[in-house]
């Protein structure tokens, strides 16, 4: 077996390694702006922004930021959905030197007030719905500015007139806030005078670019520090990965959110450092998507399991034209089977399975889009990534191909570490491998396989059950939308499998049904004891399902009855 042995199925396109130079992110909006002046970099429900116009609002950006005291390392706080705004404050705040720090809108003030006070941000440019949250902690956190956008800023006529009457009919809330003292509206920040670009004094292997949160799955969530050179790297080894498009030529839709590692780096970053067109769209919708879709015609369409499938269960789907659709990467949770084949049969284009972390920026792995794929596959490194199988038995890498272990991973995109937590960073690497946390195995070829994650493992008399082999059984039903597996406690077993099912509209299957359908598919000690019907499944902003979640109940449900 060679050193690396998925480098000979990579395609002669595909580099095994890239020149990343030495450039800041913000400056590749710079180079977008001189190449692809008056092309079109954002559309937004009807509103279009040209890279110039980006631009330039984001030197504005980055000079209010200085006026009003941030300096080079400051970290300042954005909470926006998918938005022009999102994409001005990211790049203005780097071009004044300062660190991302991204907020997902859906937090509470709890949440808030926990990022705010980890993370020191002086500012946050957020949302007008999302002030009054922000209001109740300021006091208790370093926050000295709020820059405040809405909606409908960014919205052609006649829709920034309608939508603030939409916005009240749905929320129950009209916000006015006054542009005074350490409160700012963007759009007055935006209607000031053009400004010069300045020069840069940033390291880019060793200075933050973003703070990224991790999930919090377990314990509190940390901020991830992504340097320049992360962001980077991850960016140019996904536009090598997708070597057929060429810049400036493609159009691709914005639904991740761009909070989300997975929607910052494959949407925001990739599309101004190879000039593509952003549709945006600030919340998925099922058939606002499909709309946009036969609308737009984007080629490209970053995402994840459950827009897929939500997409594929839409009753009208089969009304709207996907065809322009070329390639879709998933990422964020296990991609089943059933679901690739389905999409690709629908769109006529490619959805293959990508693999990584918030501490990867995000991607390491991916099935190749125009070359060898394997079913169940997860991929391989990308170029300059190197990945191998850590034995959690010997502590030692496992030479055999097939062997189970821990996957780690080392190349450019991996962070610095975890912000003011050494020793969490310390534990995380091991001889130089970042610790990923999922088990997998490689085959002889190079092609990695997640069995699933460390901890989610369930152990059910001495047998070990990776849910990812049960959720891909129930995911073939044909009754079954969403499907998730965890271990509840047992007292004969250890752990038992539960499984929480969504059904499909108007689909009904009895539990002595699904039975009977999973002993013939499985082995008889992974087959679920209990099955839990739900209308819907808890999940991420992203749209990962939260087992941990799940487990939590049952860990309070055992509680009260004891």
């Amino acid at each position: 077996m060679t050193e690396k042995p998925w480098l000979t199925h990579y395609p002669p396109e595909i580099p095994a390694t890239i020149q990343y130079g030495e450039q800041p992110l913000p400056l590749f909006l710079t180079k977008a702006a001189a190449e692809y002046r008056d092309k079109i970099a954002i559309e937004f429900l009807g509103k279009k922004l040209t890279y110039e116009t980006v631009y330039d609002s984001a030197l504005k950006m980055a000079a209010y930021l200085k006026k009003i005291g941030i300096k080079k390392g400051d970290r300042v706080a954005i909470m926006l959905p998918n938005s022009p705004q999102a994409v001005i404050s990211f790049y203005g705040v780097m071009y004044a030197g300062a660190v991302v720090v991204q907020f997902n809108p859906l937090y509470k003030e709890r949440e808030i007030e926990y990022q705010l006070k980890d993370c020191g941000a002086k500012v946050m440019i957020a949302l007008d719905l999302l002030y009054p949250r922000i209001q109740h902690i300021i006091g208790n956190t370093q926050l000295e500015h709020t820059i405040v956008t809405a909606i409908k800023d960014y919205l052609p006529f006649p829709k920034n007139i309608l939508y603030p009457l939409i916005q009240k009919k749905q929320t129950g809330m009209v916000v006015h806030i006054e542009d005074r003292n350490n409160n700012h509206h963007f759009t007055k920040i935006m209607a000031g005078p053009a400004v010069k670009e300045e020069l840069l004094n940033i390291n880019i292997e060793n200075d933050p670019a973003v703070l990224q949160y991790t999930g919090g799955t377990t314990g509190f969530p940390k901020g991830v520090i992504l340097t320049h050179k992360n962001l980077v790297a991850n960016a140019s080894m996904c536009a090598a990965w997708m070597y057929k498009y060429r810049p400036g030529a493609e159009i691709i839709l914005g639904i991740i959110p761009f909070f989300h590692v997975y929607g910052m780096t494959t949407v925001m970053i990739l599309s101004v450092m190879q000039g593509y067109k952003m549709v945006l769209l600030p919340k998925f919708d099922a058939k606002t998507t499909l709309k946009t879709i036969q609308k737009q015609k984007p080629t490209i369409f970053p995402g994840a399991p459950t827009i897929y499938i939500a997409l594929l269960n839409d009753p009208n789907m089969k009304k709207y034209d996907l065809s322009s659709i070329d390639a879709c990467i998933s990422g964020s949770a296990p991609l089943p089977a059933d679901i690739q084949k389905k999409f690709e049969d629908v769109t006529g284009g490619k959805l293959v399975e990508g693999y990584g972390l918030t501490e990867t920026s995000p991607v390491t792995h991916a099935n190749f889009i125009w070359g060898d794929r394997i079913k169940g596959s997860v991929g391989v490194p990308w170029p300059d990534t190197d990945a191998a199988i850590y034995s959690m038995q010997t502590n030692e890498l496992v030479e055999r191909p097939g062997e189970l272990g821990e996957i780690v991973v080392k190349g450019p995109q991996v962070m610095k570490g975890y912000w003011n937590r050494p020793e969490e960073t310390e534990q995380s690497f091991k001889d130089g491998w970042l610790l990923t946390g999922d088990i997998g195995y490689m085959d002889e070829n190079g092609f990695f396989y997640i069995v699933d994650r460390k901890k989610d493992i369930i152990i059910a008399g001495g047998f070990n059950i990776y849910p990812r082999d049960v959720e891909e059984v129930l995911y073939e039903h044909e009754a079954i939308q969403e499907a998730v597996v965890a271990g509840i406690p047992d007292p004969y077993r250890g752990e038992t499998v539960k499984a929480y099912i969504v059904l499909k509209e108007g689909r009904q299957v009895t539990e002595k049904e699904l039975d009977d359908y999973c002993r013939k598919n499985l082995a008889v000690y992974k087959v679920p004891h209990v099955y839990d019907f739900r209308e819907e499944l808890p999940k991420t902003a992203v749209g990962k399902i939260l087992r941990r979640v799940l487990v939590d109940e049952e860990k309070k449900k055992m509680e009260r009855e004891e």
